[in-house]
């Protein structure tokens, strides 16, 4: 007998006999190119999501809103919740408190109609390892509600578009990481929804699988709303042109790249270098308004010292200024705006000192 994993469960949802005023019939040619063109995804919308575990917080009060179709990055640490939030969107998990709608039906209220719109991938697919991929994903087609006439399609182009379609045929058991998160992400292509939810998708990939699937999820974002989740920095910031950032439940801040780092008052990262020691450098720059970190390395030549000042603004000259008065000479001072990576980091750090067990802090992100 074949364990249904609990991620199935969203699957299953929508399994035959259920009511289908939701299903969508597959089109072929001109019709199907029409119909793509019209699409603009879903307006998905979160207020005051929360989820606790006894005195746990997974989930503390999120709320955002996807504006239809576009690639949307949902970023934050292991253990910031994203999973989470993930599940509760799909309707995988109820909220403890709060709403989640799909053009402004709620998720909870009418689950089939809005689970039909839904393709998802988990953090780990709930694949059936004794299948094959086009044995499995005729039976997502047949779980979620595909027209017979049309399954062995929308099986064929799942396996297409996620670049699995070379191994069809052989057992899931006996594919590689890569290749078994390719069937995952057929899955979630299975039954033509609008909304395309994504938990780490890279996860397993070799570099060139990472470009294709990029390649992919960007076609997908073009006529779908696409929701992708990572603790890597540099996949949300290729593929997202929209962030949100979680960190212990949170949602700590959301907008583009560069938004995030003018939210920081116009964040700018200083690096300098200069002839002192680390001592020295610190009473130089003990007391210079608008300096908010300081890291402090040694240089590479001997007697010299490298840092890196967080700012809230350029404060080039302030700093200039104060180790002119100290008689330091200074080899390198340039300034730039803060990168995605350094955003994240300054949201983030502001979270660690909290305890772990009350909001969020999990081993593992939930």
């Amino acid at each position: 007998m074949v364990a249904i994993f609990p991620s199935a469960a969203f699957i299953l949802e929508a399994r035959p006999g259920c009511p289908r005023t939701g299903a969508r019939k597959k089109k072929r040619g001109k019709d199907a190119e029409d119909e793509m063109e019209k699409r603009s995804g879903a307006v998905i919308r979160l207020e005051g999501v929360t989820k606790r575990y006894g005195e746990i917080t997974a989930a503390d009060g999120v709320s955002f809103t996807l504006d239809g179709a576009g690639v949307y990055g949902l970023l934050g640490p292991n253990g910031a919740g994203k999973t989470t939030t993930m599940n509760i969107m799909t309707g995988c998990l109820a909220p403890t408190e709060g709403v989640v709608s799909y053009d402004g039906v709620s998720i909870l209220e009418r689950p089939l109609e809005v689970k039909r719109r839904i393709g998802y991938l988990p953090e780990q697919p709930p694949l059936y390892p004794e299948l094959t991929p086009r044995e499995y994903l005729r039976f997502v087609a047949d779980a979620r509600g595909v027209d017979g006439k049309h399954r062995e399609a929308a099986v064929s182009h799942a396996l297409g578009a996620a670049g699995a379609d070379k191994v069809a045929d052989r057992l899931i058991a006996q594919l590689s990481k890569g290749y078994r998160q390719r069937v995952g992400v057929a899955m979630a292509l299975v039954g033509d929804g609008d909304v395309i939810i994504l938990d780490e998708p890279m996860a397993g990939l070799d570099p060139l699988q990472i470009t294709e699937i990029r390649d992919l999820i960007r076609q997908l974002g073009e006529h779908r709303t696409v929701l992708l989740s990572s603790h890597i920095l540099t996949e949300v910031r290729n593929l997202a042109t929209r962030v949100l950032i979680l960190s212990h439940g949170r949602l700590t801040a959301q907008g583009t790249p560069a938004e995030l780092a003018a939210s920081l008052n116009g964040g700018v990262t200083l690096t300098l270098t200069a002839r002192t020691d680390e001592r020295g450098l610190r009473r130089a720059l003990n007391g210079v308004k608008g300096v908010r970190s300081l890291h402090i390395r040694a240089g590479e030549k001997r007697g010299t010292v490298s840092a890196e000042i967080r700012a809230g603004r350029d404060i080039t000259e302030r700093v200039s200024n104060a180790l002119m008065e100290r008689r330091i000479p200074v080899t390198r001072l340039d300034a730039r705006e803060m990168s995605l990576e350094e955003v994240f980091l300054d949201l983030t750090e502001k979270d660690e000192a909290k305890p772990a067990g009350k909001e969020g802090g999990h081993d593992g992100d939930l």
